[in-house]
C-alpha cells in the first residue's frame, strides 16, 4: 500500500450518499433457523414475518430479507455471490455493545480488523452468509493514498479496548440508525466488475487491495466491493441455489435520473439490472 498523504472531506457517510444499499434479500433453506439468528444474535428486529419471507431490520426499516426455498442448493463457496453483508451500526459504542452481547452469548466470530476508515467484526450465518458489522471512524480521519484514493488496511483490533467502549446496560438489539453500509460481493473477474459497478451504475473505484476493488458513492469509502479471493474465473449463479437473492439500492432523484437512462423498469416500476454474475439489483427512488 502507498504512504498515506492527506485526509479526506468531513461529513461523508454511507446513508448521506445519493445512492446507498436499502437491503439484500438472501435465499434460506432453514427460514426459522436464519430468522432467529439474525433476530437472536444480530439483534435486528422481525419487521414482517408472514409466509415464505421474513423482513428484519431497525428503526423500522427492513435491512435483511429471507426467502423460503427448502429446496435451494447449497452454495459453493467458488461461486460469484455474496462475501458479506456489512451492517453499519451509529457509533463505536453500539459496536462494543454487540461484542459484549457475542461474547456472553458464545457467539463464534471470525475476524476483528481495523480497516483505517473503519472497525469490523466478521460472522457467518447459519447457512453461510458472510456478516460484517462495522462502524465508521469520522470520514475526516479517513487517509487518502498518493493516487487520491482512500486508504484501507486489514489491521488487528484491540478487542479489549473495544469492549470497554461498551454501556453499562444489556444489549436491547441494533440501535435506530443502523444501515447496510455496504455488500461485499464475489465475482469472477475485477474488470468485468468494475465495468458494471462503475461504468453502469456509475459509482466509482475508491480503494484497491490485492484480490478486490473498492466502489463508493458520494466519497463513501465503499458501498459496493467485489474480490475473486474465492471465485476467480466463476460464472453467473445457478438460479435456485442459496445465498445472495438481491440487493435493494435506495438512490436520490438525480441518481435515479441518471440511472433511469441507462437501466429498465421490472414489474413494479423500480430499475432492475443484473450484474455479469446473475446478481438482481433493483433501484428505489428516495
Amino acid at each position: 500500500m502507498q504512504d498515506h498523504v492527506s485526509t479526506t472531506t468531513a461529513g461523508i457517510t454511507s446513508a448521506g450518499a445519493s445512492l446507498r444499499i436499502g437491503s439484500v434479500a438472501l435465499t434460506v433453506r432453514d427460514l426459522d433457523r436464519v430468522s432467529r439468528f439474525y433476530r437472536d444474535t444480530i439483534g435486528l428486529a422481525p419487521i414482517s414475518t408472514d409466509g415464505n419471507i421474513h423482513q428484519l431490520g431497525a428503526g423500522g426499516r427492513v435491512l435483511i430479507e429471507l426467502r423460503h426455498d427448502p429446496d435451494a442448493a447449497i452454495a459453493d463457496r467458488r461461486q460469484a455471490g455474496l462475501f458479506h453483508t456489512a451492517f453499519l451500526l451509529p457509533r463505536r459504542e453500539d459496536l462494543a455493545d454487540w461484542l459484549v452481547h457475542a461474547a456472553t452469548t458464545g457467539v463464534r466470530i471470525d475476524g476483528a480488523s481495523d480497516h483505517l476508515v473503519s472497525e469490523a467484526l466478521y460472522l457467518t450465518d447459519p447457512e453461510g452468509n458472510g456478516i460484517e458489522i462495522y462502524h465508521d471512524r469520522p470520514s475526516e480521519a479517513w487517509p487518502r493514498e498518493a493516487d487520491g484514493r482512500i486508504g484501507m488496511a486489514t489491521l488487528r483490533i484491540d478487542l479489549d479496548d473495544l469492549a470497554a467502549a461498551a454501556g453499562p446496560g444489556p444489549f436491547a438489539g441494533m440501535p435506530d440508525g443502523t444501515i447496510v453500509g455496504h455488500v461485499h460481493l464475489q465475482v469472477g473477474d475485477l474488470d468485468a466488475a468494475g465495468d458494471f459497478v462503475a461504468g453502469t451504475l456509475g459509482m466509482p473505484v475508491t480503494s484497491t487491495y490485492r484480490g478486490a476493488v473498492f466502489f463508493g458513492a458520494d466519497g463513501y469509502h465503499h458501498h459496493l466491493g467485489a474480490n475473486i479471493w474465492n471465485s476467480r474465473g466463476a460464472g453467473p449463479r445457478a438460479e435456485g441455489t442459496t445465498g445472495l437473492a438481491g440487493i435493494r439500492l435506495l438512490a436520490a432523484p438525480a441518481a435515479f435520473r441518471r440511472l433511469e437512462a441507462r437501466l429498465s423498469r421490472n414489474g413494479d416500476g423500480l430499475l432492475e439490472v443484473r450484474d455479469p454474475w446473475g446478481t438482481r439489483l433493483v433501484f428505489e427512488e428516495k
